[in-house]
């Protein structure tokens, strides 16, 4: 079932993103702002593709988190799917992405036509000069801006070093940040053909002012809420650490049988 749910969204996937993507290359004269709400109505028609076809639900911890004015959100990545979900979980938003990917064809050229933050990952530290001057103007245009901290995809249970990149951002613009911790890589694997059907949980965490701490001190915040929420809504994926209480009747994510 698994595998039939995986062909079928494959196939709406590239008939839906296709005629996005040809859109998109003929209406760059229009307003950013514009461009962006035509070209991201594809996010509700591919939310609803993956809830009933590929019976991908979620559930929200903690919306009432979520500030009223722009933020930088600094968020686990684990697989695409958070990538076009939290554009419907928070208000308009741009990402922080690396900048081959606009080369991508259809994809990548319907993500051009998007504001967002295009990086070239192997400038270093020009890198973080990229995405706090190209940050602010998004900011400053009313989007939101996510940044994954730990810079690249990462399966449940681990962890990567995190970046301070995004709280640097958030403390150049005077914009406070928001963090947030998943499951989806548990049933949307990095890279995987296959996708499993279940629920995701996605929980938002109180804000992080970033008036009078340093930047350093707003991502190791952000860090220590986002992994402290992880082993406590899915302590299955940290058994093997010391002090992780047992999984047993805690599990959160509901999968479907084939």
């Amino acid at each position: 079932m698994h595998l039939i749910r995986s062909i079928l969204f494959a196939i709406l996937l590239t008939v839906i993103t296709v005629p996005y993507a040809f859109l998109a290359t003929f209406i760059f004269w229009l307003p950013p702002m514009t461009r962006h709400r035509l070209i991201t109505s594809w996010v509700p028609i591919m939310m609803w593709v993956i809830r009933h076809v590929l019976g991908i639900r979620y559930r929200v911890i903690g919306a009432e988190n979520i500030p009223a004015g722009p933020a930088v959100v600094l968020s686990k990545h684990q697989s695409a799917w958070e990538t076009i979900a939290l554009q419907v979980i928070f208000p308009p938003l741009c990402y922080v992405l690396k900048r081959e990917l606009l080369r991508v064809p259809f994809f990548g050229w319907a993500l051009g036509m998007i504001p967002g933050i295009a990086i070239d990952r192997s400038a270093g530290k020009d890198a973080l000069t990229q995405v706090v001057e190209q940050g602010r103007e998004r900011l400053k245009e009313g989007l939101w801006v996510v940044v994954f901290p730990e810079g690249t995809r990462v399966p449940p249970g681990a962890t990567r070093r995190y970046k301070p990149g995004g709280a640097i951002l958030a403390k150049r613009a005077g914009v406070p940040v928001v963090p947030v911790a998943h499951n989806a890589g548990e049933l949307w694997r990095r890279n995987a053909f296959i996708k499993r059907a279940g629920e995701i949980v996605v929980s938002i965490g109180p804000v992080i002012d970033v008036k009078g701490v340093k930047a350093n001190d707003v991502s190791e915040q952000a860090e220590a809420w986002i992994e402290a929420e992880m082993r406590r809504l899915f302590p299955h994926h940290y058994r093997d650490e010391a002090g992780t209480p047992p999984a047993a009747g805690e599990a959160v994510v509901e999968v479907e049988g084939n």
